[in-house]
């Protein structure tokens, strides 16, 4: 189960809530009548968000901005720095919601199968590396972009594109962070950076080691 606990559709009032629950989950409660969305997803984001309505709608509103027909910038360049923001934060639910929208947009399996390692592949346009780059830039870098990517960006895209570009990646960054912090959807998981069980009576033991054996 996620870190905070599901609100029940019996005690909301707000009705933006009540208007994700009807289109998410309609006609049941997804606190206490969980079940898969379309996508195969627990759905549980709205419902762990729903704790706090103003921040779900200032949530939602932002991925409606992303799907409005009024963005300038090609819904697949988004989606694919968006898609790579899931990989590179190892934010499962992202990634894997987003390489399903991908396909739906027509990529390749072979282009999908290579976006963990798209630098050493050539299933992708000049423009659809510079946008790859660009969000690793924000993955890895937090946001340093080196100028002569920028000036690639500037080739392809307008100002307002890039404007889109850098809030959607910016927007899903921060997603992705809060989706692992909370254990949402397909991110509720163990840590797997643990210690690991050793033989029954292991002690370290700080001593000096004994001479390596000369090589001449």
């Amino acid at each position: 189960m996620p870190r905070l606990p599901l609100v029940s559709r019996d005690v909301v009032e707000d009705p933006l809530v009540i208007h994700m629950y009807d289109r998410k989950f309609p006609g049941r409660d997804p606190a206490t009548q969980p079940g898969e969305t379309a996508s195969g997803a627990p759905g549980n984001f709205e419902a762990v968000f729903a704790h706090s309505p103003d921040v779900l709608e200032h949530l939602v509103r932002g991925f409606h901005l992303k799907q409005s027909k009024a963005r300038q910038l090609p819904l697949k360049y988004m989606e694919l720095a968006i898609t790579r923001i899931g990989w590179a934060c190892s934010c499962r639910w992202m990634f894997s919601e987003h390489i399903k929208i991908l396909r739906g947009l027509g990529y390749s399996e072979e282009a999908l199968g290579a976006l963990p390692a798209w630098h050493d592949s050539d299933a992708f346009a000049p423009v659809e590396r510079s946008v790859l780059a660009y969000a690793d830039c924000f993955a890895f870098d937090h946001g340093r972009v080196p100028d002569a990517l920028f000036a690639r960006l500037r080739e392809a895209f307008g100002a307002e594109q890039i404007v889109e570009l850098t809030y959607v990646t910016g927007m899903f960054l921060m997603t992705a962070g809060m989706i692992r912090a909370l254990r949402l959807e397909h991110d509720d998981c163990e840590e797997r950076v643990r210690e690991m069980p050793s033989p029954p009576g292991y002690r370290f033991v700080d001593t000096e080691p004994p001479p390596l054996p000369r090589r001449d």
